[in-house]
């Protein structure tokens, strides 16, 4: 894309994983691309209030690097213990404001110079509140982003303006549909809630693993119903490979800065960097050849019902593929994880579709 085209960003949430959007602001920085408007969800509210706050992507990553457990975790001990299912959450909120105070500081969206969204939900009428537009520009940044991260259960609501606010992944974790009618050209989304069909028996053992994986599946399912035949403007979406990284991982913050950046500057790259000439719809796309394997298709029609114009039910009780060669966007493919017997598989034919006119 050519630097000073507007485009918007859309920062999702996924806990940790978020840290690997300092990635993608880097990857960037580095092209010389500045979004005219930052929506950010749950953590990526929290990096994207930092960078509009003025941080840059070198002092981002220097902070997370030294963040701990304890700097966002402490149990409330005395709530769980006298209140038990009383309790608001199982976690203080006094450590995460405080981090996140030290790294917005005590501003409102109107100090700003530059211009962000975030993400919540209204937890008594459960409406989608995005802090920063007109009438709700007023709050201060800290308060918006300690809202946003508010994930039920885990932390408990914020209140602002004598209202109870909580994590805006409850309502749309990536929040494509607000960016499409507030921002100016093309969406560059990255969604970290994309989630791999198979886990191993001890990475959903115990309450935070099975609590976080299965936060994981509902944000991915909700993700898919929105965008599945997007009529919007151009949207690209980047799924940086974090799916094997738990929500809650302190150990990883190198590893998903170096993907989030990786997976931005690969498609980028791959599109030429030319978002502003994409045509409408959802990109990159991939040829890819769709398998199916005869010994494990039941033939129970999952697939069918998923995509009625790439599979159908051949005489022999089998799936069987219409057209093997796809032209899929990053949101095409949902019956290959919906297969109870994985069954379907994909294999690249191969690189990534470039639109003509978004090649020169």
């Amino acid at each position: 894309m050519t630097p000073n085209r507007p485009f918007t960003l859309v920062l999702s949430g996924g806990g940790l994983k978020g840290l690997a959007h300092i990635g993608v602001l880097r990857a960037l920085d580095e092209r010389g691309l500045t979004p005219s408007l930052v929506v950010g969800s749950s953590i990526g509210s929290l990096i994207g209030a930092a960078w509009a706050a003025g941080a840059n992507t070198r002092q981002m990553a220097a902070r997370a690097l030294k963040v701990r457990r304890r700097d966002v975790f402490q149990v409330a001990g005395t709530d769980v213990a006298f209140r038990r299912l009383l309790a608001p959450a199982l976690y203080r909120r006094e450590p995460l404001e405080a981090l996140i105070s030290s790294l917005v500081g005590n501003i409102t969206f109107r100090d700003l110079s530059r211009r962000l969204l975030i993400n919540t939900a209204d937890l008594h009428s459960g409406m989608q509140v995005m802090w920063g537009l007109p009438g709700l520009s007023d709050a201060r940044v800290a308060d918006a982003v300690a809202a946003s991260c508010a994930l039920p259960g885990i932390f408990p609501p914020k209140t602002i303006g004598g209202r109870a606010y909580v994590d805006g992944a409850v309502v749309e974790n990536l929040p494509v549909r607000l960016a499409a009618s507030l921002g100016e050209g093309p969406i560059l989304a990255i969604n970290l809630a994309a989630t791999s069909v198979l886990r191993r028996a001890d990475e959903t053992e115990g309450f935070a693993a099975t609590y976080s994986r299965g936060l994981e599946i509902v944000m991915q399912t909700q993700i898919e119903g929105q965008l599945r035949d997007w009529k919007g403007p151009p949207l690209v979406l980047v799924q940086p490979r974090v799916d094997h990284i738990s929500m809650f991982a302190f150990d990883k913050t190198e590893e998903l800065m170096e993907e989030g950046y990786r997976a931005t500057a690969q498609t980028l790259d791959e599109l030429g960097a030319r978002l502003d000439a994409l045509s409408g719809g959802m990109h990159p796309t991939r040829r890819l050849r769709v398998v199916v394997d005869e010994e494990r298709c039941v033939g129970c029609g999952a697939c069918v019902v998923q995509a009625p114009k790439v599979f159908r039910l051949a005489a022999r009780g089998k799936a069987e593929v219409l057209t093997p060669i796809q032209n899929w966007s990053p949101m095409d493919g949902a019956s290959v994880l919906n297969c109870p017997t994985y069954a379907i598989s994909v294999r690249p034919e191969d690189s990534v579709v470039v639109p003509e006119d978004s090649a020169a």
